[in-house]
Parts: C-alpha cells; structure tokens; sequence
C-alpha cells in the first residue's frame, strides 16, 4: 500500500493560490455585501462612496474586509523585488485607507478633514498598486493561461479608467444623485478581484496537482 504525498514545491504553489484567491474573493464580495447589506439592515439611501460605508452599520465588514486584504498582500511573496515592494505598498495602502476614514458628510472635525486626506493618499496608493499588478506583473509572470495577458490588463485599464473617472465626477459634481464614486469604486474593485482570482486560477483551469 502506498501513500501518497505532496511535494513541498507543490504545497507552496498552492498556498500562493489560495492567497491570491482569498485577495481576488474579498474584491469581488466587498461591494455587494456593503451595498445590499446596509438596503437589507438598515435602509436609507445608498451611500455616496464605498469609503462612506464606514459611517454605516456596515463600518466592521469594510474595515476588516481591507485589513485582511492588506495583510493578505503583505503576506503575498513574489517572484521578485518588485513583485514584493507592490504587494507591500498595495497592503499597507489597503489598510491604510481602512484606519483613516474618509471625510463625512457632516460635523466635519480638524481630524475628520485629516483622516480623509491620508484616506485618499492610502487608497490612491493602493488602486494605482492594484493597476501595476494588473498592467505589469500578472502578464510577465511566468506561465500563463490563454488570454490570461488580455485579462489582465483589461482588469488594469478599467482601474485606471475608474480612478479617472471618480477623479472627475467628484471635481466636476457630476450626476451625483447617480451616486458615481460608489459605482465607479465598485467596478474597480471588482476588476482587482477577477484579475487576482484568475491569478489564483480560480478562473481558468488548473495546472498544478
């Protein structure tokens, strides 16, 4: 009788795939479970931004969703320098923008305009990370599946065309009934999630035992 056993090569391989599914799960769900989650438990209106779901009853879920992305990218070992510096700027931008709040929309304190400029620098910081993995890193990294090149960077446009254009209406005070930031960030993290889950190989057929 024999039994079988796992190569510790193979057992790391795995592992960077679980990682790189637990980062691309937490992007996809976010958004909806802060935005049906607040219309189910609490109602009202929907929030102007995702950021502005911290001064819902929804604060716990986006603060401990980015924690636990950020230390997940911090966690995350590359295949070189550069792969390493980005997940480490993108894990500390993640958590970054999850202990500096963003400005509320009323009784706005010294503090409060403070925690939302360093809400702004650190998630910045973390999307344009996000969009180098997507543009740079994932399409050069080693094997790839079919398409995986045109995934990837598709994913690393639209988070730059969302920064873009949340940039914009937010200046410009365009349609903002529509609530645009908070659609705009959604599509972007939803971006970041499928390129990291395709990463993971969630997405694509598995190559390793």
């Amino acid at each position: 009788m024999t039994t079988a056993t796992t190569s510790p090569q193979t057992t790391l391989v795995h592992s960077y795939f679980y990682l790189r599914r637990a980062i691309g799960l937490i992007g996809l769900a976010l958004p909806v479970v802060l935005i049906a989650g607040k219309q189910v438990f609490q109602g009202g209106d929907l929030a102007g931004s995702l950021s502005a779901y911290y001064y819902t009853d929804l604060r716990n879920v986006l603060v401990g969703s980015m924690c636990a992305a950020g230390v997940f990218l911090l966690a995350y070992y590359g295949h070189d320098f550069v792969d390493n510096v980005a997940s480490t700027v993108a894990g500390l931008g993640a958590i970054g923008l999850a202990l500096f709040p963003t400005t509320p929309g009323q009784d706005v304190s010294a503090w409060d305009r403070t925690s939302g400029v360093l809400h702004l620098v650190f998630a910045a910081t973390f999307f344009l990370m996000l969009a180098y993995f997507c543009l740079r890193l994932f399409p050069h990294d080693g094997e790839q599946p079919p398409g995986a090149g045109v995934a990837y960077r598709v994913c690393g446009g639209v988070i730059l065309a969302c920064l873009v254009l949340i940039a914009l209406t937010s200046s410009l005070r365009l349609v903002p009934d529509l609530h645009p930031a908070l659609w705009l960030e959604s599509v972007a993290v939803w971006a970041f999630g499928v390129a990291w889950l395709l990463k993971g190989q969630t997405l694509t057929p598995k190559s390793v035992p």
